[in-house]
């Protein structure tokens, strides 16, 4: 298996995807792709992010397997406490900041902050 990603950093949101083939290309060959992909969707997708719809069309048109949240059969916390080391829940039944039909009303971010650049 060959990994490839997509980092998007339109109005300092760092979205990035991970794609998965079974076959190797090179740069330039998966710049290509990319950039075929993207001219296809970057007016009509209908994704949260340009990455998530550039790897939709990546899988649709090029075999790659786009490794989203979906995809996950398994979800651990991992924690140096035994307690904070748990199964995390992956369905989408409606709960606190999701909608009545289960959808988010949010997204998570990872944000890498240096307290000491705080001002």
């Amino acid at each position: 298996m060959y990994f490839y990603e997509l980092h998007e950093g339109d109005d300092d949101l760092f979205t990035d995807a991970l794609l998965v083939h079974e076959l190797e290309f090179d740069d330039g060959q998966f710049l290509e792709f990319v950039l075929d992909a993207r001219q296809r969707v970057l007016e009509t997708f209908t994704e949260d992010t340009l990455v998530e719809a550039v790897a939709h069309e990546l899988e649709r048109q090029h075999g790659f397997t786009f490794v989203d949240d979906a995809r996950l059969t398994a979800a651990v916390n991992v924690s140096a406490s035994e307690d904070g080391t748990f199964l995390a829940d992956l369905t989408d039944e409606p709960g606190d900041g999701d909608d009545e039909s289960g959808e988010a009303l949010f997204r998570t971010l990872l944000v890498d902050i240096d307290p000491n650049d705080m001002n």
